[in-house]
């Protein structure tokens, strides 16, 4: 074995630690470590190692029947590269001071600037108390999006996505978009590959399209039946060639009105920006996966040309075509 293989192999894994209170979602923090749990590398080498800590070691009381043991304290959210903060059935009541509470405080205190933070569902009051949120973009579970605007005006709140990345914090929505969230890590840390491969190893989709507006209860509902799944289908399969928002109004018998309505309240977006989502996301499989040149790359994903490839990927992954492909391969 060569000595660049025997010094990529004693790089410690990227450590997430998992910072969980009483009355937490054990749904979420089981997220964290089975999805980091599973990212691997090609060699089979775990790329992230997942730890949990607690205030005080011990049993830590979750909002079910039953109780976690915990072996850290909070002295572990010094070794982190992230910093995971589920939600906790405490959080649907803050308080009235939207800050920290002394033993959080001292426990925060650990974390080492630049470390990456993200938190699940109203896991994102902890991190806004903490001041992490400063004006900076965010979301919450949108139950509690009234009560923690009240407490935190000066958080750019968007209660209409599943997740947020600004700077080193990220936010997810709430129980299922921390599924999302983690994937989105490891695809940031690793290319869609490996987010992928653990998406289909635990058997959820490896990207969910639009936002949790998608799922707030709207007061007067379409009729029944009313869905574009079915041309949301079709057009994965013809993303390298035009697609109009008439062509896919028709494939479901609807008017264009009816169908750009329909397709905003199921997928939280326009067609237009779901179709555009797709591409960016064929795209970058095929960076990663095949030698095609840029060009090609650009016309199997849609785009047309290297030009608008290049010009769509950098202002959605911040790289050109060969950055991404150099660095993800």
């Amino acid at each position: 074995m060569s000595d660049s293989g025997d010094r990529s192999r004693s790089v410690r894994p990227h450590r997430v630690v998992v910072f969980v209170r009483d009355g937490v979602l054990p749904i979420e923090f089981g997220i964290v470590h089975r999805l980091f749990g599973e990212a691997r590398s090609r060699d089979g080498e775990p790329l992230y190692e997942v730890l949990t800590c607690a205030l005080t070691p011990g049993s830590v009381r979750t909002d079910t029947d039953v109780t976690i043991s915990v072996e850290h304290g909070p002295a572990l959210l010094g070794t982190a590269d992230t910093v995971v903060v589920p939600a906790s059935d405490q959080d649907y009541d803050p308080p009235e001071n939207g800050c920290l509470s002394r033993p959080l405080a001292d426990a925060f205190a650990h974390i080492r600037p630049g470390t990456r933070m993200a938190s699940i569902c109203t896991g994102s009051f902890v991190l806004a108390a903490a001041g992490l949120l400063e004006n900076r973009r965010a979301t919450t579970h949108w139950k509690s999006a009234d009560a923690f605007r009240r407490l935190y005006p000066h958080v750019r709140l968007d209660p209409g996505v599943l997740y947020t990345h600004d700077g080193a914090v990220l936010t997810a929505a709430g129980v299922a978009s921390g599924i999302d969230l983690c994937l989105y890590m490891i695809r940031v840390d690793h290319g869609a590959s490996v987010a992928n491969e653990v998406a289909r190893g635990t058997v959820v989709p490896p990207h969910r399209s639009g936002g949790q507006a998608q799922f707030i209860t709207e007061p007067v509902p379409e009729a029944a039946g009313a869905s574009t799944a079915r041309a949301r289908v079709r057009a994965l399969t013809r993303l390298d060639q035009p697609l109009s928002l008439r062509e896919m109004a028709a494939w479901e018998s609807m008017s264009v009105r009816t169908f750009t309505r329909r397709f905003r309240a199921e997928t939280g977006m326009s067609p237009t920006q779901w179709i555009l989502e797709q591409r960016i996301i064929r795209a970058r499989e095929l960076l990663e996966n095949t030698d095609l040149p840029v060009d090609d790359v650009a016309g199997a994903a849609g785009f047309g040309t290297a030009t608008s490839l290049r010009q769509h990927l950098s202002r959605t992954v911040g790289v050109s075509p060969t950055a991404y492909r150099a660095t993800f391969r």
